[in-house]
C-alpha cells in the first residue's frame, strides 16, 4: 500500500479503481468464461471478470498504445538505416513481492495481449527458471538468500533477454518446479520470437546498483519496454503468503517429492508459526532491501486491497 508516509519518489499520475475503467474506451471485453479465467488466477489469488474488465482492459489499451508506439519508432530506424527489425519484440515486465499476485496478473494480461486486433504473439516466463540449483546455492551458502539478487544466474538471464530482444529464434528457458522447490535439470521451455515477451519476477525492475559486483553491463530493467509492479500492504502480504502456506500444506506439501514435505503433519499452529518465521526471515528482508526499492522504477503500479482487488493505479509521467 503506498500511503503519505511511503510515497513514491518519481511523479505518478494516480487514479482510484472507478476512474481508471473509464479508460478502456474501445477495447472490447474478454471473452472469457469463469472457468477459463480460473486457469490464470494464480494458487490462491483471487480474480472477477468484472476486475479484468474494470482494471486489466484498461492496461492492455495502454499497452497496445505503447506497442504501436514502439512499431512507429522501429520504422524511423527502418527508414534511417535501410533495414528491416521486424524481429525485435515489446518486453514487459512484472515484478512485486511474494504472494502478491504477479503471476495472476501476467497471465491475464497475456490472454488480452493475444486478443488484440493484431492477435500478436505473446509469450510469458518467469525468472524463477534463473535462479541457481539448489545444489549450487548450497554449495555458495546461500540457499537462505533464495530470491535474493545473489540467487540468479544474471549473466544466463541477460543473455536470454538478449537473444530475444535480437530475434534468436528458439531460445531456452530454464523450468523451475514449485513441487520441488528447485531447477529442472535438462528441462527447458522454448522461446521463439514472440512479438510481446512477458517477463514476470521479484528481480525485474533491478539495474546495476543492485549488482554493484558486476561492473559496465547491461541489466534486466535496460531491455524493457514497459514495467509493472504489483503492490499491497504487507500485513495483506503475510496474510496471503500463511493462507497460501497453509493450503499448500493440506495438498502440494502430502506429496513425497515436496521440498516442503515435512510440513504435511505438523499442527496447523505450528505451520502458521512456521510461514510467519519464513516470512519475517526470508521474504520481509528481501521485501525491504531489494524488491520495495524498486518500485519507483516502474511505468505503472497496481496497488491491491485486502480482498485482492486493484484500489489505486498509479502511472508514471
Amino acid at each position: 500500500m503506498i500511503n503519505e508516509n511511503e510515497k513514491l519518489e518519481s511523479p505518478f499520475f494516480k487514479f482510484d479503481a472507478d476512474t481508471w475503467s473509464t479508460f478502456r474506451h474501445e477495447m472490447a471485453p474478454l471473452s472469457l468464461t469463469e472457468e477459463e479465467l480460473e486457469h490464470c488466477v494464480a494458487f490462491n489469488d483471487q480474480l472477477s471478470l468484472n476486475e479484468v474488465n474494470r482494471i486489466y482492459l484498461p492496461l492492455s489499451r495502454l499497452l497496445y498504445l505503447y506497442y504501436n508506439s514502439r512499431l512507429d519508432r522501429i520504422q524511423v530506424l527502418h527508414k534511417f538505416l535501410g533495414q528491416s527489425y521486424d524481429d525485435i519484440p515489446f518486453i514487459i515486465s512484472i515484478s512485486g513481492p511474494v504472494s502478491v499476485g504477479k503471476t495472476t496478473t501476467a497471465k491475464i494480461l497475456t490472454e488480452l495481449i493475444r486478443a488484440w486486433p493484431n492477435h500478436p504473439k505473446a509469450t510469458l516466463i518467469t525468472t524463477d527458471g534463473f535462479l541457481y540449483p539448489n545444489a549450487v546455492l548450497k554449495e555458495k551458502k546461500i540457499l537462505s538468500r533464495k530470491g535474493f539478487p545473489i540467487s540468479y544466474d544474471v549473466k544466463a538471464l541477460m543473455q536470454f533477454l538478449k537473444d530475444v530482444k535480437n530475434g534468436v529464434p528458439h531460445v531456452k528457458v530454464p523450468v523451475y518446479s514449485h513441487l520441488t522447490y528447485d531447477v529442472v535439470e535438462g528441462e527447458f521451455t522454448d522461446v521463439d520470437r514472440p512479438n510481446v515477451l512477458i517477463i514476470e519476477g521479484v528481480n525485474v525492475l533491478q539495474n546495476g546498483s543492485d549488482y554493484p559486483e558486476i561492473r559496465n553491463r547491461a541489466f534486466i530493467s535496460d531491455y524493457i519496454d514497459f514495467s509493472i509492479y504489483v503492490d499491497a500492504n504487507e500485513d495483506n502480504l503475510l496474510k496471503w503468503y500463511v493462507d497460501r502456506f497453509l493450503k499448500l500444506r493440506e495438498k502440494t506439501f502430502h506429496d513425497p517429492t515436496s521440498y516442503f514435505h515435512r510440513y504435511a503433519q505438523i499442527p496447523e499452529d505450528q505451520a502458521v508459526f512456521m510461514a510467519k518465521l519464513i516470512w519475517e526471515a526470508v521474504n520481509h528482508v528481501n521485501l525491504v532491501e531489494n524488491i520495495k526499492p524498486c518500485r519507483s522504477r516502474a511505468n505503472l503500479v497496481l496497488e491491491k486491497g485486502s480482498n485482492h482487488m486493484i484500489e489505486s493505479v498509479y502511472l508514471k509521467k
